[in-house]
């Protein structure tokens, strides 16, 4: 195996340290929080007391000022450890980033604190019934008022963190007859009147994650909260398509991480389990497909970890990003289904941590933009045109 050079000794220090947090936190509950269907907000503030939130944010905002491979090393262990129901991730390196680049300093100051002790949790809401990848597509309405405030109307579903979320990020047109251009950004808090949670969604996989339904029905949200404040009015597609490569980038991340723990619980369970006289280790079938599957891993985390050096450099391009999350996600579920496949009749029962994670791993290929949509964005970054 490559040696990785992606971290030092501190990263791989605080590896240590958040593998604690996680087996005392969160391994005793997450069976549980899978039926219950989302994780008890308790989790939330316990990593904000240990400094596992927003860590990338400055000191002054709450953070650590850390380099963005220490939220790396956190992804890859939740991810390695099945953990699905964890959205600190997109609490953390998502949201907290959006409000830290283009917000004011009143927004930074009022949410980014909060975000990074727990007392906030954060979503971003983009989905909608009828637009997904497509955000140029999107419904919610956001228009100005004679107060200076807005008025959004609409709906968004799928949303990651919904059900627990304190403070939304709304995607909304607030002129919507001028296209992306007429695309912004809104930070909507729980209980502003008129934004109502729908049911937590019940999903293939990833059961312990809140995801839900958000309504909007006349919010009245004002001016301040629009994000960057009146001169980013119309500005909110730009923002989102600079921030795409950082979370497509972190699917991959993800992705990865997840599939070389299927080969190792894998490689293990082909070694304990016999049939016919002989472990099914033995068997050339299994040695050959489980060579294939972490030759693939390998260049994949090769490929992976350098796309994180450039992240952290600030030189990740759309396209590199969207290569890096249709490929490394793709791979997660072949990697998946030959695994499960190994394991024969256990393979499907839920006990297993590989049939949780067979069915965690599907909706990789779907959000942060379907890997169709990936392969869209690699083509046009090769000068090849569509419609």
């Amino acid at each position: 195996m490559i040696e990785r050079t992606l971290f030092n000794a501190d990263h791989e220090a605080f590896r240590d340290s958040f593998r604690k947090f996680m087996e005392k936190e969160i391994a005793p509950h997450h069976e549980a929080w899978e039926e219950q269907g989302y994780v008890d907000r308790a989790v939330w503030s316990r990593a904000g007391e240990n400094g596992f939130l927003c860590m990338s944010l400055p000191e002054a905002y709450g953070g650590s000022d850390a380099d963005k491979l220490y939220s790396v090393v956190q992804m890859e262990e939740i991810a390695r450890a099945g953990f699905s129901g964890i959205g600190f991730g997109l609490h953390s390196e998502i949201v907290a980033p959006y409000i830290l680049h283009y917000g004011t300093e009143q927004q930074k100051n009022r949410y980014l604190p909060r975000l990074a002790s727990g007392e906030m949790v954060g979503a971003i809401a983009m989905s909608e019934p009828a637009a997904g990848s497509d955000l140029q597509g999107v419904k919610s309405t956001a228009i100005r008022q004679a107060d200076g405030s807005y008025l959004l109307n609409g709906s968004k579903t799928f949303i990651t963190n919904g059900w627990h979320a304190d403070l939304v990020i709304v995607v909304a047109k607030t002129d919507p007859g001028a296209g992306a251009k007429g695309t912004s950004l809104l930070l909507v808090e729980r209980g502003m009147p008129g934004f109502e949670k729908g049911k937590r969604l019940k999903k293939l996989g990833m059961k312990a994650q809140d995801t839900s339904e958000l309504f909007f029905d006349n919010v009245k949200v004002p001016a301040d909260n629009l994000l960057g404040g009146l001169a980013m009015e119309g500005r909110g597609f730009i923002c989102l398509m600079e921030q795409l490569p950082w979370e497509r980038l972190q699917i991959a991340i993800s992705a990865v991480a997840s599939a070389q723990a299927a080969i190792d619980w894998t490689v293990q369970y082909t070694k304990d389990r016999k049939v016919f006289g002989q472990t099914v280790a033995q068997f050339q079938n299994t040695r050959y497909t489980l060579a294939e599957l972490q030759t693939e891993v390998q260049v994949a985390r090769v490929f992976v970890d350098k796309c994180c050096e450039l992240i952290v450099q600030g030189k990740l391009d759309t396209a590199t990003a969207s290569m890096a999350k249709y490929w490394c996600s793709d791979l997660q579920c072949k990697v998946m289904d030959e695994c499960l496949q190994l394991h024969g009749g256990y393979g499907y029962m839920w006990e297993y941590p590989i049939t949780r994670a067979y069915a965690d791993a599907r909706v990789q290929r779907i959000y942060g933009g379907t890997n169709e949509i990936m392969k869209e964005v690699i083509s046009r970054g090769m000068g090849l045109g569509g419609r």
